[in-house]
């Protein structure tokens, strides 16, 4: 738990906030939990030092905005959203985030998150477009995705070979007139 925590945006239930090197271990443990590895195709093993220099690297990458996830009533890391590949010219970037499995999915914690990251890329970046994949075993993320506007564009298959089988990957995007709409922004 961190006291006095920096919140960058905030939300009812989760906060985003900037993440650090003293963050290395939390990280480090967090890209180990099974379920977290297996909805975010993750395979590749890191080592501490990796994560530290991952972690120095991105507080230096323009292209990228990476926050971690964190309740309100308990400061918890829960865990992370990114906004990376961003493209100022295009206007464009992906977004990815992956909630710690142990307890914290299905309760609307992602969807805040998500609400305000794009919140962020849109309203404070001036993006127009937000691009995703989700892997066709993700059903949930797939339907939250959708909830918050994000169409399907296409579908990479068989793009991900994980547990012995070969995955779909979906793509889905949102643009900034889309977005609003939903929420009711002008």
């Amino acid at each position: 738990m961190q006291s006095q925590a920096v919140k960058l945006l905030e939300g009812d239930k989760v906060y985003l906030r900037p993440i650090g090197l003293d963050d290395t271990e939390l990280y480090f443990r967090m890209l180990f939990h099974p379920e977290t590895r297996r909805l975010t195709g993750t395979k590749k093993h890191f080592t501490k030092e990796q994560i530290r220099q991952y972690i120095e690297g991105k507080t230096h990458d323009s292209s990228t905005v990476l926050l971690l996830i964190a309740l309100c009533e308990t400061d918890e890391v829960i865990g992370d959203i990114a906004l990376q590949d961003i493209d100022a010219t295009n206007r464009n970037a992906n977004i990815r985030i992956a909630i710690d499995g142990s307890g914290h999915q299905g309760k609307g914690y992602g969807s805040e998150a998500l609400h305000l990251m794009l919140d962020y890329g849109f309203g404070i970046l001036n993006l127009h477009r937000i691009e995703l994949n989700v892997f066709d075993y993700n059903g949930r993320a797939k339907h939250v995705y959708e909830k918050l506007g994000f169409k399907q564009e296409g579908v990479q298959r068989e793009a991900l070979f994980y547990d012995h089988k070969y995955h779909d990957s979906i793509m889905m995007s949102i643009l900034e007139d889309e977005y609003r709409r939903m929420r009711n922004i002008r």
